[in-house]
């Protein structure tokens, strides 16, 4: 059975998910990522965001997150505008080595 916090991984992973792979991100940079988990504090104030990239190398590893970070404040409007909760996390996107 799924706590709470899972729950709100859950459901911020899938929306991220969603956003990037509906082209609501309008970043030719972010094609092919994948995004692997969501891990939200305690005090939902910060989400740690893991991606992957389909190509490995570290020049696109690079310019994705580029992307990403580029994004962020936009992923925290539309999260805000999706998920019910008393506050919107501050995102931190981070590659995701496994």
């Amino acid at each position: 059975m799924l706590n709470r916090m899972d729950k709100v991984n859950a459901q911020i992973k899938r929306e991220i998910g969603t956003m990037i792979l509906m082209g609501d991100i309008n970043d030719p940079r972010l094609k092919f990522v994948t995004i692997t988990y969501a891990q939200v504090s305690k005090d939902l104030r910060y989400a740690k965001i893991g991606f992957s990239v389909l190509n490995n190398s570290p020049q696109e590893i690079k310019e994705v997150q580029q992307g990403l970070n580029s994004a962020r404040g936009y992923v925290r409007k539309l999260i805000g505008e999706r998920v019910q909760m008393r506050y919107t996390p501050e995102i931190n996107f981070v590659y995701d080595h496994s």
